[in-house]
């Protein structure tokens, strides 16, 4: 048995890519920033942040361009996925560290008078994962 999963909380560093493929399938890429404090050898407080390059597929990859924005916090759940390729000035062979999202939350609200959410938003892990219905939505 094994297991690849991630979880992550930490602030959007750019606004989702969004592209749609000659299949019809929607992608959204973006990368995410989680920050760990600790203290150093000499008792100094430090902080370190890690990058990572987060992919969104179907669904889910439109609601994030459409909800998520550069400094917006995010809950992220899914796998780690390592991609190889050739770089492009023929110099070897080059790795990508990829998370692919089984399950996006936007977190917090975003500021504006866009009418932006002020509640999470849970948009996963199904690949067809509708909005959030309102109580008047709900059937009973």
């Amino acid at each position: 048995m094994s297991v690849n999963k991630v979880i992550l909380v930490g602030n959007l560093g750019r606004d989702p890519e969004v592209r749609y493929l000659p299949s019809g399938q929607t992608v959204a890429k973006f990368t995410l920033a989680t920050s760990d404090s600790f203290s150093d050898r000499a008792g100094a407080r430090q902080e370190r942040t890690e990058w990572h390059n987060i992919v969104v597929w179907g669904k889910q990859a439109e609601l994030c361009g459409q909800y998520l924005k550069k400094g917006r916090q995010a809950y992220i759940e899914g796998r780690i996925s390592n991609q190889q390729y050739e770089a492009k000035d023929g110099s070897g062979k080059r790795y990508r560290t990829e998370i692919v999202a089984q399950r996006v939350q936007f977190l917090g609200g975003r500021a504006g008078a866009d009418g932006g959410m002020n509640e999470p938003m849970d948009i996963g892990p199904s690949d067809n994962a509708a909005a959030p219905m309102d109580d008047e939505d709900i059937p009973f």
